[in-house]
């Protein structure tokens, strides 16, 4: 029998402790960006880091994490290629766009925050919820306990109801992006970079 791979890359890793110990409890192994497994590793849970796992490190001061074939094989297969280790469930939450936004940060600052790793697993999550659970934020991490401990699984209804919920999720983060990309090109007759 495969490995069954749950993926964490997390912003905000409240929570985030919990849910794996939950998702190991069930048979999951745990593959997780670098600062996400230091936090699950600290808190207990025996983790490998994606790097590790596709055999590719972190780039770009971290802005290529997950990014890679074999992550994305691993969430889009269909479940029929063997040579492809499935990837079951996507634990993922966005770069905070919106509070950098609030907290006044710089053009330079806030392009930092435009996620595109986190997106990506998401949508692919979610293009794919007949095999695969997107789980797009924390306030859906009792859900996913609960669909564990009732079912053994997060059942299809649910990842289908998930998956609404990521595409949503990244909609709205795209549009805040070019909304606020709008702005800039309206205040300002020229930019340096």
């Amino acid at each position: 029998m495969k490995t069954r791979w749950a993926i964490f890359s997390l912003w905000d890793k409240t929570g985030a402790v919990e849910l794996a110990q939950t998702i190991v409890n069930y048979g999951y192994q745990i593959l997780a960006t670098s600062r996400t497994a230091q936090v699950l590793s600290t808190g207990g849970v025996d983790v490998t880091e994606v790097s590790q796992w596709t055999g590719a490190p972190e780039i770009l001061g971290g802005r290529v994490k997950t990014i890679h074939p074999k992550i994305a094989a691993g969430i889009l297969s269909l479940r029929q290629d063997e040579s492809v280790e499935p990837i079951d469930l996507v634990v993922c939450n966005l770069y905070p766009f919106a509070d950098g936004i609030k907290q006044g940060c710089s053009l330079k600052e806030l392009i930092e925050l435009i996620d595109i790793g986190g997106v990506t697993l998401l949508r692919a999550a979610a293009k794919n919820w007949f095999f695969v659970t997107p789980v797009p934020a924390p306030q859906y991490y009792q859900l996913i306990v609960e669909e564990f401990k009732r079912n053994g699984e997060v059942s299809p209804l649910k990842r289908l109801e998930l998956a609404r919920i990521t595409f949503e999720l990244t909609g709205s983060y795209d549009r805040l992006i070019a909304n606020y990309f709008a702005e800039i090109v309206d205040k300002y007759p020229s930019i340096d970079v």
